[in-house]
């Protein structure tokens, strides 16, 4: 549990106040409250006197009928909640409301595309950050995809560096940490100083320890580590890479759980997909590191367009970033506040003796995604046939 002080929130009311928000709107939040995300809509309204329309659970289907019925003006989100009122049906009312404006995090870019061209001009801030961080940023200018802009102040108030990561034994690399290229993913880490605090964990010392790196650039500084993994274009636009644990290495390539899933979410025939990395049985020494796994669900009506599914992964993703394996499931899993469970998907990996639903191996002979049988399970495990 972070700790939270009155000066976060003071510093989290900042962050709504600067996202153009008004005493008269009305801001709907259907996030849960216990998560720092719906919290915000409630403590902006004791700040600034607005009205908050509150829904205990998430519902795609009331979504917008609510935002009619109590004239909400500002919604907050999570990326997820706006990719699943995109995938709902059209309706000739769907930009019948009165919303201007939608605050929150985790957008895709091209989620953020079909939100405002099927549901109209709503300005969207999208902003980063974590409860316990010492570090925010916002998307002030509206640029599709970016998750804030750094400035001049912006820098001198939160020091922060990209610093290089080691995916194989999952720890920033340590000694002198040269500025990384414009473009290249690094980790987020933010120095921490009296501007900006790091508070640790209610009782948790060992946990509060853990975010702490030293000896970062010099001996003797302290930064916390966001464990997330960002870029920095040359305009100074921020973009979200992967948290740090869900990137794995395949051989020798670091590879981006959230990017792939992102490629294959374009697909026509997948609605939601999450992606992971798996060992492969046989590989004893972890030569290979992990292979790439996608658990997805399918579209309404759609079948699995096996072909399809390899022709645009092989045009759009290099080859070791590919997933290997597609799991389809009826759902996935997510937590209160719709990010997708993976550990059970992990620890399954893609053997068809514990796995009920239907697998799929990439065939680079046949140019396919064939059904994973135990025959293939077996011929994979030893080796027989080379992935």
């Amino acid at each position: 549990m972070s700790e939270v002080t009155h000066a976060k929130l003071w510093y989290l009311v900042l962050l709504l106040s600067v996202s153009s928000l008004k005493s008269n709107d009305v801001i709907y939040t259907t996030l849960p409250l216990y998560h720092t995300a719906g919290f915000l809509g409630v403590i902006s309204a004791i700040e600034m006197g607005l009205t908050v329309a509150l829904r205990s659970k998430f519902s795609a289907t009331q979504f917008w009928d609510d935002c009619r019925k109590y004239d909400v003006t500002v919604v907050q989100y999570i990326g997820e909640i706006l990719r699943y009122l995109c995938n709902t049906p059209k309706k000739p009312n769907d930009r019948s409301h009165k919303v201007r404006l939608a605050v929150g995090n985790g957008i895709r870019a091209e989620v953020w595309r079909d939100f405002i061209s099927r549901f109209g001009n709503i300005q969207i801030k999208e902003f980063y950050g974590a409860t316990e961080g010492n570090f925010a940023l916002l998307n002030y200018t509206g640029k599709i995809g970016a998750i804030g802009r750094d400035t001049f102040l912006h820098k001198w108030y939160f020091p922060y560096s990209l610093i290089k990561y080691d995916v194989d034994q999952e720890t920033p690399l340590r000694g002198d940490q040269p500025l990384l290229p414009t473009g290249e993913p690094g980790l987020l880490v933010c120095e921490i100083s009296p501007d900006a605090p790091f508070s640790g964990y209610v009782r948790d010392l060992q946990q509060t320890e853990k975010k702490k790196l030293h000896n970062v650039h010099k001996k003797g500084d302290v930064y916390f580590n966001t464990g997330d993994v960002l870029s920095i274009d040359e305009d100074g636009f921020f973009y979200f890479q992967d948290r740090v644990g869900d990137t794995f290495r395949w051989k020798g390539e670091n590879v981006s759980t959230a990017e792939v899933a992102d490629i294959l979410t374009l697909i026509n025939c997948i609605k939601e997909a999450t992606v992971y990395g798996v060992r492969v049985p046989g590989d004893l020494h972890g030569l290979e590191g992990r292979a790439g796994m996608a658990a997805i669900t399918l579209k309404e009506g759609q079948r699995f367009d096996s072909v399809g599914v390899f022709k645009h992964v092989e045009q759009y993703l290099p080859t070791y970033a590919r997933p290997r394996f597609i799991r389809i499931q009826s759902s996935l899993d997510v937590t209160g506040t719709f990010k997708y469970v993976k550990v059970s998907l992990v620890e399954e990996g893609f053997n068809p003796r514990q796995i009920t639903e239907l697998l799929y191996f990439l065939d680079e002979k046949v140019r396919d995604y064939v059904p994973l049988t135990l025959d293939v399970f077996n011929s994979i495990s030893s080796g027989k046939i080379k992935i």
